[in-house]
């Protein structure tokens, strides 16, 4: 394949200077990827990718001819030859995708060597904008101290990644960084070139997809790949980029400041009940454990790294008293690995130490005698290390490394992330209402339930009579927490999330449910945070008032004084969004979180507002710091808490130097935030009644389109693949859970059944209706002062060009055809709000086209377009078939799943 080099693309796509080398590597991937097509499939196949490749440029630029002859084309292929001919254009996706990755980490290093240009948001930027702001060394050192940014990551029913092929990504990317050295000759280069070759080779002979279906272990191993394959790497150099940005603007004075720990990392995976059937209190413990081997095998590992090389003899150089004593202590410990050290290596008190310590964490690996009872202790001897060298002049022999260790083990503890709990609200209450012998107690209203529930606290009542199995599986859970919290650390268990929470009751369930389950010690507090995701758009808007009710519930209140008076408070972002429509799910969003805020500030409540975010712009997926920014004063005070997803894991935190990059412009956006606060402009009052209005307009506009809900989700049906991902997904564990909602209407699936049709509607419908009705009522200029001055308001807009970009609706028309007579009924709208939309976005940012000032991705979607069109159009051909065979043919079904890995990589969203 070479599209990269061909005229036609060539005209589209503008590289800049700075962007050679990535048109070199686009360039040189899809050479291989051809070689590969033509290699593994034959001539025969490589003809019919690269007629297919040149037929969707042309009917891009206008040739109807070319529209014909490749629907014709596609339309005849076998579905065997359609899996490979997807597979040829997908293996192109991933490479585009690695190369622009690679080059976003060669950009970063030409900022790091340009001291005169700092990189926008990086921590060199922020430093010094922050001085130059007022901020002393003393004020941002206090900052620091309260930062915490914790992102949380969820495991995805369409994933389509698996974690082997991640790993020969990761292989290829690392090559590709290597091939930057400039001194490399031919042959090292040709041998570089060899080994991305066998990686693309072996991965395209490796299936996609595991054909039984994703389990809960290979969730836990995908998440686990990036901690510690990616992360657990990142964390020191993260560190230490952040101090050196510290001497950089503040002198000798930054070089004293302390950074602590500011970013730690959770999981749903493993904990998440309302998620998963298959997630009970063993499958916690099991996940925990798990976490524990892997993180104690680096620790090992590293520690046995420092004995080789920390080899200072006491006849030369002293170490504390200290560490010969812990080092005869733990001698008598493992008299086995104390008498297996050579003669020769005894002198050297560094390696022998560390020999030791890795003896014990083997201890605490194997639950063996005098293993580390926590993973405090670790760090403890680790700090004795740390402390030796310092005071006998190791600064420059290994403190350096010790510091990293150190940061790590702050880092990860023994639990590597941080398992939040979360369990849907119906479930507490049947187990409650059984327990109570309560008979009507779904029936009654929330205050009544919570009235009795503060009874049933104050009284330390018990359960009534035995417990259901539900019951039990429920009280297992809380004597779990307690559990892991005792063998893996405080940090190991996060958060109890209450989905789907209406009401007080819901959270004071949790409270008794953990008495019943004996979470801490009796007649204490219970030693839990509890947080309630507010999910539908209803409830969003309703989440103010119930946590003020909430926060002056005398009962509840007493809890969270043993919580240091803070409360975790989770939005969700994908229902809200389902509900009303992008525009209007925002600003519920964000007055939402206003109104927090003002409440917790009046009830003296510190607040931890949790993100429930997506990979998708509907789904609140955009630049992270960017909405950061965005969020109402005081949302994020130091702490930020949110979920990352599907693809948007792998964009983030896929290799090291991205995984860097991502925590600098957070923590950098956080920090701004904190210390220099955007002052609030006099206008805002009536902008925020204009966005009133655009929300109501654009949210009527919304509904209006699904008035008919069981119409227009029989026209989103044969619209859209979802019937296939609808089939992937039943070969999950997860699948077993579907029931209480259609599956159609559970938001991952929604939107990335969308994205797949190139429509992206939950991305953009409605907004133009809402614009429109603004623009009436105030003109124009009021509307382009927003987009100017507010930057909630032009991370909305700049969120929804994106979106607008990367939809195609030609392409989502050929979908929409499916449907038949519903297709009249519904797409001419869609068309029109799309049009719409897109004139209002160029009309308020004053741009000629969607994206101008975004040359970057404007340049990856166009990029993509000629390689992702044959797909789709095979897709829809391939659903017309498969459907007309009553979704009999496995052949042909193999093929869409294989369409849809494409095209997801090709968008890099799946929902």
């Amino acid at each position: 394949m070479s599209g990269a080099n061909s005229p036609t693309i060539r005209a589209n796509i503008f590289f800049a200077e700075k962007d050679r080398a990535l048109r070199e590597d686009v360039h040189r991937l899809g050479t291989l990827v051809g070689e590969l097509v033509r290699e593994q499939g034959g001539e025969a196949l490589f003809d019919l990718v690269e007629t297919a490749r040149k037929l969707a440029i042309a009917q891009r630029e206008g040739d109807r001819a070319a529209n014909s002859e490749l629907t014709a084309l596609i339309g005849a292929l076998a579905p065997s030859t359609a899996r490979d001919f997807i597979r040829a254009f997908s293996t192109y996706f991933q490479m585009v995708n690695m190369a622009e990755k690679v080059h976003r980490i060669r950009r970063r290093r030409a900022y790091l060597r340009d001291a005169t240009v700092p990189q926008p948001f990086g921590l060199i930027d922020i430093c010094q904008k922050l001085k130059a702001q007022g901020v002393d060394a003393e004020e941002l050192e206090r900052a620091l101290s309260t930062i915490r940014i914790q992102p949380v990551f969820t495991a995805h029913p369409t994933e389509v990644t698996r974690r082997t092929l991640l790993r020969k990504e990761h292989s290829i990317a690392r090559y590709l960084v290597d091939m930057m050295d400039p001194y490399l000759t031919p042959n090292e280069l040709e041998a570089m070139l060899g080994k991305v070759r066998q990686e693309m080779t072996t991965g395209w002979q490796t299936a996609e997809r595991a054909e039984e279906g994703v389990r809960l272990r290979d969730e836990a191993e995908h998440v686990m790949f990036f901690m510690t394959d990616v992360l657990y790497r990142m964390v020191p150099p993260f560190y230490e980029n952040l101090e050196s940005a510290l001497a950089g603007a503040f002198a000798e004075r930054g070089t004293r400041i302390r950074v602590p720990i500011v970013a730690q990392f959770g999981t749903w995976v493993g904990g998440d009940l309302d998620g998963n059937p298959h997630i009970t209190a063993k499958s916690i413990r099991q996940t925990l454990a798990r976490q524990r081997t892997l993180v104690i095998e680096l620790y090992y590992r590293e520690c046995m790294d420092l004995a080789g090389r920390m080899s200072q003899s006491v006849d030369r150089v002293r170490v504390s008293d200290e560490l010969e004593r812990r080092t005869k202590l733990y001698a008598g410990h493992f008299p086995e690995t104390a008498a297996s050290l050579p003669i020769r290596h005894r002198q050297m008190a560094y390696r022998a130490y560390f020999r030791l310590v890795g003896a014990r964490l083997r201890a605490t690996y194997n639950d063996a005698a005098f293993p580390y009872e926590s993973p405090d202790e670790f760090v403890a001897d680790i700090e004795l290390v740390a402390d030796s060298l310092r005071a006998h002049k190791g600064r420059n022999a290994g403190l350096w490394s010790v510091r990293r260790l150190l940061r790590r083990a702050r880092t990860f503890g023994f639990h590597m992330a941080t398992v939040d709990i979360r369990q849907a609200a119906h479930v507490h209450r049947r187990v409650i209402g059984a327990a109570l012998q309560e008979p009507r107690w779904l029936a009654v209203d929330d205050d009544d339930r919570a009235r009795r529930l503060e009874e049933a606290l104050e009284r330390r009542e018990s359960p009534l009579g035995d417990l259901s199995s539900e019951g039990r599986r429920t009280l297992a859970v809380f004597q779990t927490i307690a559990h892991c919290r005792r063998k893996y650390g405080r940090d190991s268990i996060g958060p109890y999330i209450v989905s789907m929470a209406h009401g007080i009751d819901d959270v004071l369930s949790v409270l008794l449910l953990a008495k019943w389950g004996h979470l801490g010690p009796k007649g204490q507090a219970v030693p839990l945070d509890i947080a309630p995701l507010f999910e539908t758009g209803e409830d969003v808007e309703r989440a103010p008032k119930i946590m003020d009710k909430l926060l002056g519930d005398k009962v509840y209140r007493e809890h969270l004084r043993s919580r240091a008076d803070h409360q975790i408070v989770m939005l969700g972002y994908s229902d809200s969004h389902r509900d009303g429509g992008i525009a209007a799910a925002r600003w519920s969003l964000q007055k939402a979180e206003q109104a927090l805020v003002a409440t917790t500030r009046q009830h003296g409540i510190a607040l931890t507002v949790f993100h429930g975010r997506g990979s998708t712009v509907s789904r609140s997926g955009g630049a992270l710091h960017e909405a950061v920014l965005a969020a109402p004063q005081g949302a994020i005070d130091g702490r930020l808490r949110m979920t990352e997803q599907g693809e948007g894991i792998n964009t983030k935190y896929g290799l090291r130097g991205i995984a860097i990059r991502t925590l600098e412009q957070t923590l950098s956006a956080v920090l701004l935030v904190k210390l220099r606060p955007p002052a609030e402009n006099p206008a805002e009052q009536r902008w925020q009644a204009i966005m009133e209005e655009i929300a109501t307009a654009s949210r009527s506009a919304y509904q209006a389109l699904l008035s008919d809900p069981g119409d227009f989700m029989e026209y989103f049906r044969a619209a859209t693949p979802f019937d296939v991902i609808e089939r992937i997904a039943s070969k999950s564990e997860r699948a077993e859970h579907v029931g209480e909602e259609d599956t159609e209407t559970r938001a991952a699936p929604w939107t990335f059944a969308w994205t797949q049709s190139r429509c992206l509607l939950p991305s953009w419908y409605g907004l133009a209706s809402g614009l429109k009705r603004a623009m009436d009522q105030h003109g124009e200029g009021v509307l382009v002062e927003m987009f100017e001055q507010w930057h909630f308001f032009r991370v909305l807009l700049t969120d929804i060009a994106t979106a607008l970009a990367k939809a195609d609706l030609d392409i989502a028309s050929q979908y929409s055809k499916l449907a038949g007579e519903r297709h009249e009924k519904f797409f001419p709208a869609i068309r029109t709000e799309y049009r719409n939309c897109v004139d209002m976005i160029l009309k308020l940012t004053r741009q000629k086209e969607l994206l101008e000032a975004s040359r970057t991705l404007r340049r990856a979607i166009r990029l993509r377009n000629p390689y992702v069109d044959p797909i789709s159009f095979l897709q829809v051909g391939l659903l017309e078939r498969w459907r007309a065979g009553g979704r009999q043919d496995d052949a042909t079904f193999q093929a869409l799943a294989a369409s849809i890995n494409g095209i997801a990589h090709a968008m890099q969203s799946t929902g």
